[in-house]
């Protein structure tokens, strides 16, 4: 692996994209509603904790395309990066800290 991680830059653009596509995801799925379908709120305290959740009015249509959106970018933005040629240059007992190095990347910068 190089010493100085230089990292191609479509490779390093995409990560830095995914890393954007993830936390508007995240986002995105914290603000909907629990449940993608309407369904009535519960309580069940029969378990180790106690869970409840209130009814939830379901998603909408440009929610749910919205998620779709995001998460088939994700998929694509994987691929892209698992599957580039860069990894082809880096000796197998190096990947994983190559590929933990790309990750935080944008975290030192």
């Amino acid at each position: 692996m190089p010493a100085s991680h230089e990292f191609p830059s479509d490779l390093l653009a995409g990560q830095e994209e995914l890393h954007q596509i993830r936390a508007e995801l995240s986002a995105l799925l914290k603000r909907l509603p629990w449940s993608v379908v309407p369904l009535d709120g519960f309580t069940d305290d029969t378990g180790w904790r106690k869970v409840e959740r209130p009814a939830s009015p379901g998603w909408t249509a440009d929610e749910q395309a919205e998620v779709e959106k995001l998460r088939r970018r994700e998929h694509e933005l994987s691929v892209f990066i698992t599957g580039h040629r860069y990894w082809t240059e880096v000796a197998t007992a190096d990947r994983v800290q190559a590929r933990a190095k790309l990750k935080h990347a944008h975290e030192e910068e």
